[in-house]
């Protein structure tokens, strides 16, 4: 995974609410276990039409947003199924950070196991960074995961908080392998030492 550094980008307004996985990723491309490849398919049924076409007004097809790393949704992003599928396609898109007021559970976690920062805000901060985003592509954002802050386009910064151990993992570049592999010393030791111990194993 890598390490989660500065982001400065483009920030892309979505305000609605209850915005589930299934938006996110329908069910139809589920079958795959590659994380790459399916953000060309995120939020295929508010993107494309029946026929395939990209619908105008959806707000990443406009030219604007089209390299947004910064999502601000509505209340209650990634309720639903528990389908890690959701993060992966927001990351391929080029999503980094995702700004709401709240998350479900399993689409919060999965989120900073996949490289990509949630952040949570209270609902006048998040509206006024929903304003500053439909600016459009003067809307750009940096997020300092160091300092936990996001500064907007006119240089308001608003603090956020993140758990402590999550934040490591991100700066580190460190998904649970990437953890596991921190511990491979005392891993090799241990097993050294269990051979000894129970040789018949």
């Amino acid at each position: 995974m890598e390490k989660f550094e500065k982001v400065t980008g483009i920030a892309a307004p979505m305000p609605l609410v209850n915005i589930d996985t299934d938006m996110i990723i329908p069910k139809q491309f589920l079958k795959t276990i590659k994380r790459s490849g399916l953000g060309v398919n995120l939020f295929d049924e508010m993107r494309y039409d029946d026929n395939g076409n990209e619908i105008p007004d959806f707000v990443l097809n406009k030219p604007a947003y089209r390299e947004a790393k910064i999502l601000v949704a509505g209340d209650n992003f990634g309720c639903g199924s528990s389908r890690e599928h959701a993060p992966w396609a927001l990351a391929d898109f080029g999503i980094k950070v995702i700004v709401s007021t709240s998350y479900a559970d399993i689409f919060y976690n999965n989120c900073f196991k996949n490289g990509m920062l949630p952040i949570v805000l209270p609902e006048e901060q998040v509206e006024a960074l929903m304003k500053d985003a439909e600016k459009g592509a003067n809307a750009r954002m940096e997020v300092d995961l160091e300092s936990q802050t996001i500064t907007d386009s006119t240089g308001a910064a608003y603090h956020f908080e993140v758990d402590p151990f999550r934040k490591h993992c991100l700066l580190e570049g460190l998904d649970d392998i990437g953890l596991t592999l921190e511990k491979a010393g005392a891993i090799e030791t241990f097993e050294a030492q269990a051979s000894q111990w129970r040789p018949w194993v």
